[in-house]
């Protein structure tokens, strides 16, 4: 597994070779599922309720 805040198309600012990058993310995503998830934070809510409470 791994997961990431940042896009495929934004994968080149960490790692400086486009072609090495592209070709990571290639063999990453064959055979892969890729879940996007878009909304809150669930952990960010959680840990603000608990700021709240102490």
């Amino acid at each position: 597994t791994i997961t990431t805040n940042l896009s495929f198309e934004r994968w080149d600012e960490i790692f400086k070779d486009p072609v090495m990058t592209a070709a990571m993310i290639d063999r990453l995503t064959h055979k892969s599922y890729i879940v996007n998830m878009n909304g809150n934070s669930y952990m960010l809510k959680e840990t603000q309720l608990w700021l709240e409470k102490q």
